[in-house]
């Protein structure tokens, strides 16, 4: 090995031993406070160990005998990389992940105030790049994409072997400019196509209104994520919705990919009953530290907490509290199930390991990790919330079969256009369900679903979807604080 290579490889392992920054509970991100005092405690003796020195020498022989002696000329710097993420990748562990230096400045550049992208908080599961969740109200999410849809292509080219941040920086971009994504959605044969128009997505993390429900008012708080601010910013809405005299609260965590671990710590403090645990952190000697609430009594007014299947991390977290504390009710469905902390080394050329050390338990000790939290009442959206975009590249007319066919009959029944069946068959009343939806829009009433069609039909999907009287879990959460008033 020469002398260049020596340098990189010792500065690497230097930094490594020294450069511990952010912690990071999958998306949830644990800031450079740490867990406190035991997580210090836990033991970093690993379970088989080598000898230093012999550990180093190897490496450095197979280092030399490559860069020196393979076939062809090789970047000593490549090999140094591949080496690293053949270490993480032997641990099969989604969220333990290398990033280089463009692939970090782009991790830090998300956790600014706001970024350009689409909106959709990503992991590699299996060997493949997919979405835990569409962030609310992002090109992402209007456009369709679900939680657990994996990406095949992204602008026609495959996502086979690509690292996850190399997949996210090709995601990422400009905002207005389209990004095509290929879609492997569980439960759907055809390969689904979308394209998402990047935009700036901002980090406002917490929205609060007050809605009026057979004569109560309840205030609806919606985490979009646990972002640095987002403790202070719940505190003051909660303030601002109590002094309104609210007669109870919906906290809406559905769709909500995590953050900072003391974020969803100080928020717990504030609604969690008690002086429970709001979430243990455990080694792996098994040391356990429990953070604790400072509340005594529950709230005077009925809490319920809203999740979905894009709930992760940080949002299960509080949502577990909830669920556990007893006085509250958790309205949805199961949620992602990430239970993992992860702390972000830095190697001192700007390059950072994204390393897994800590679970994370609920606050009666259960591990949730690839199990979710249940809801308390458990609640469906309507089918059509998650259809994905008609692919209008063929008309869809009569005696046409096809999955494009009973989308386009589900979401004309959403809208209130009856089209006899949702099947997938192109019958004559599916044709005059859509003469009837093109009358209503002074649309050429063809019977046809040609692109201006569907282009209507998305537009009309979209205000359905957003119009909360149609929201089934919310709606069965204010029924929920009616009876207990």
């Amino acid at each position: 090995m020469n002398s260049k290579a020596k340098m990189i490889f010792f500065t690497v392992v230097l930094s490594f031993l020294v450069g511990a920054s952010g912690m990071y509970v999958g998306m949830d991100y644990l800031n450079e406070k740490g867990v406190g005092h035991g997580a210090e405690e836990a033991s970093t003796e690993p379970e088989t160990t080598i000898d230093d020195e012999v550990a180093v020498d190897k490496f450095m022989k197979a280092f030399q005998l490559i860069s020196e002696q393979y076939v062809e000329g090789v970047d000593e710097r490549d090999l140094l990389e591949g080496a690293i993420e053949g270490m993480l990748n032997s641990l099969e562990d989604p969220y333990s992940v290398y990033m280089d230096q463009e692939s970090a400045k782009s991790f830090e550049e998300a956790l600014d105030s706001h970024f350009e992208g689409i909106g959709a908080e990503v992991s590699m599961t299996n060997g493949q790049v997919t979405i835990i969740a569409p962030i609310r109200d992002t090109p992402a999410e209007r456009s369709g994409l679900l939680p657990n849809d994996r990406i095949v292509k992204i602008d026609g080219e495959t996502t086979e072997g690509l690292s996850l941040y190399e997949a996210v920086n090709r995601i990422r971009g400009e905002k207005g400019t389209i990004v095509e994504l290929t879609i492997n959605r569980p439960g759907t044969s055809d390969l689904l196509n979308f394209e998402v128009e990047r935009d700036t997505i901002p980090f406002e993390s917490v929205r609060t209104k007050v809605v009026e429900h057979k004569g109560n008012n309840i205030g609806v708080l919606e985490i979009t994520r646990f972002a640095e601010e987002t403790a202070v910013e719940f505190k003051e809405g909660l303030q601002s919705l109590e002094s309104q005299g609210i007669d109870g609260l919906v906290i809406d965590v559905r769709g909500n990919p995590g953050g900072y671990l003391n974020v969803v710590d100080e928020i717990g403090k504030l609604i969690i009953p008690h002086k429970k645990p709001i979430v243990q952190i455990e080694g792996r000697d098994g040391e356990k530290v429990r953070y604790l609430s400072s509340l005594d009594d529950p709230k005077e007014y009925p809490i319920v907490g809203l999740i979905d299947q894009g709930s992760a991390s940080a949002s299960e977290i509080l949502a577990a509290a909830l669920k556990e504390a007893g006085d509250y009710e958790l309205v949805g469905q199961t949620t992602f199930g990430k239970g993992t902390v992860q702390q972000a080394i830095t190697l001192g050329d700007g390059s950072q390991i994204k390393l897994s050390l800590f679970k994370w338990l609920t606050s009666d000790g259960n591990f949730i990790n690839k199990i979710g939290v249940e809801p308390t009442v458990e609640v469906s959206q309507p089918e059509y919330f998650f259809l994905p975009p008609l692919n209008t590249e063929e008309d869809l007319k009569f005696d046409m079969i096809g999955e494009q066919v009973r989308n386009a009959q589900l979401m004309l029944k959403g809208l209130g256009f009856e089209p006899g069946r949702t099947d997938g068959y192109f019958g004559e009343q599916t044709v005059q369900a859509v003469k009837a939806f093109q009358e209503v829009n002074s649309i050429e009433a063809t019977g046809e679903i040609d692109s201006e069609t569907a282009t209507f039909i998305h537009g009309a999907m979209n205000e359905v979807i957003r119009n909360i009287d149609n929201d089934r879990q919310m709606q069965t959460a204010f029924e929920i604080i009616l009876k207990s008033n």
